[in-house]
């Protein structure tokens, strides 16, 4: 129980470092601040997110529920793909602030999904 306790505290407490720091990203990108040049900008979020896979795939190991067996995981995993790749074209490869924007606001939609089929464990989360 203590490893799942810890694993759990870990996933969650990177995802509210990966969310914050997305959020923060994409409010640099819309007002075109210098910050989101920085180099720790570019490093903590890759670190914080290989430290959450790590935690979810420990997690799914312990509870013994694995995507593509377990339909709420799966939803996960594919609500996460989602999330990369609205993620990537709202801070880098959007062309336009207002597309980027548009992708942005995708992300954090895919992120609110995410976690709604973690809260109710149910594929369709807050669809329900």
């Amino acid at each position: 129980m203590t490893t799942y306790l810890l694993l759990k505290h870990l996933h969650v407490t990177c995802v509210v470092i990966s969310i914050t720091g997305f959020f923060l990203r994409g409010v640099w990108m819309l007002t075109d601040s210098p910050l989101l040049g920085r180099l720790w900008v570019r490093v903590v979020p890759h670190v914080n997110d290989t430290l959450l896979l790590a935690a979810a795939i420990g997690l799914c190991v312990v509870l013994q529920q694995y995507p593509f067996v377990n339909s709420w995981v799966t939803a996960k995993v594919l609500g996460l793909l989602g999330y990369i790749g609205f993620g990537l074209f709202a801070l880098r490869r959007g062309r336009s602030k207002a597309v980027r924007a548009g992708f942005w606001l995708a992300a954090l939609a895919c992120f609110a999904y995410i976690v709604s089929v973690a809260l109710t464990k149910n594929p369709a989360g807050f669809f329900a």
